[in-house]
């Protein structure tokens, strides 16, 4: 039987909220990670059954130093690790720690914000949030550049073929390396080129998201570079968000993927460039403020940590559970249940 994936494969909704979380030195975090696991999966399954059309979910990130910290299972999965920042002559793919990282997403604000509570009462005792990002859905899928974004995403069962771990490593089959970065772009100065210089940057013309001829199009150009080849392909969930006034808008790249191998390539052309120096010219107006490989391990190694049956040092917490909320909120419910899957 194959094993239930978390929803990497959903396509992102309207809102999103992402949260890093980095778990306090020298604390007992195994009760507190048990708890997360159970939250995550109550937190789906009371979303799709309270609002099935909403696109609620919540996907869960483990990131490499706490893996270890955690017990769990050794060897991790194949390509997972820290990940390495990457260095061009002009511009560097930063690296920055992450221990947990959350993927809210739902057509309502409201859903998002109840989940990322929920969230931080678990998590605030032993952890602390060093990020946390409102994104938003920009017309029909551009970022905030004005570009459509995600356009070569897989689509249809190549979803599931680019986007999970399969049977070449099947401890870890169902889950996805997740991939984020947070980059900041200089709007005023990306906005303030005529608009074909800005396709020339992209790759595409603006208005009706066509991919310029190979002829046409630059060499540097972000489309030339970040994508890599039909066969190597990730899912892309990325989302704006920013403050306008202040020309603080950003990009939260984010990517599933079955091979973390096929993200350093894109990085790598990007940053070094394909020749080395023709690097991605969108990297003049975005600029990454982190960088975090994570790994999102599917639902059925979740109920495993929860249920013992995942070598781990974490035990089973003993967490009261929350009453029915009468004004519309999330009903977390009982996460001892959730343990036993009730």
């Amino acid at each position: 039987m194959n094993p239930e994936s978390q929803n990497v494969l959903d396509y992102h909704g309207d809102n999103t909220i992402f949260m890093v979380w980095n778990f306090k030195s020298n604390t007992e975090i195994g009760d507190a990670f048990k708890s997360i696991c159970a939250l995550v999966i109550n937190l789906n399954n009371s979303g799709s059954t309270r609002f099935p059309d909403s696109g609620t979910s919540c996907v869960m990130g483990i990131g490499y130093d706490v893996w270890h910290r955690l017990h769990l299972p050794d060897p991790p999965p194949k390509e997972f690790e820290n990940f390495v920042p990457i260095a061009g002559k002009k511009h560097t793919a930063v690296s920055t720690k992450g221990d947990l990282h959350f993927h809210l997403r739902g057509s309502s604000s409201s859903i998002c914000y109840d989940m990322a509570s929920a969230i931080s009462d678990v998590l605030a005792p032993v952890a602390i949030s060093i990020e946390e990002i409102h994104g938003f859905r920009y017309w029909d899928g551009r970022s905030i550049l004005g570009f459509v974004d995600g356009t070569e995403n897989p689509r249809g069962d190549d979803r599931a073929f680019f986007g999970l771990i399969g049977d070449d490593d099947p401890a870890y089959k169902g889950g996805s390396y997740l991939f984020v970065q947070k980059y900041i772009h200089d709007l005023n100065a990306f906005k303030a080129l005529p608009l074909q210089e800005q396709e020339n940057v992209i790759g595409r013309y603006k208005s009706n998201d066509i991919e310029m001829p190979d002829d046409v199009k630059p060499s540097n150009s972000h489309i030339a570079l970040a994508n890599v080849g039909d066969d190597l392909k990730i899912i892309r969930d990325n989302m704006p968000f920013g403050n306008m006034s202040t020309n603080e808008m950003g990009t939260y790249f984010i990517a599933y993927t079955s091979t973390f191998s096929t993200v350093k390539k894109m990085l790598n052309n990007m940053f070094v460039g394909s020749p080395e120096g023709n690097y991605d010219r969108i990297l003049d107006f975005s600029t990454p403020k982190t960088g975090a490989l994570f790994f999102a391990p599917s639902v059925t190694f979740l109920k495993n940590i929860i249920s013992g049956a995942t070598e781990t040092a974490v035990v089973v917490p003993n967490v009261k559970s929350r009453s029915l909320s009468a004004d519309g909120s999330l009903n977390i419910g009982s996460l001892q249940k959730e343990a036993g899957y009730e």
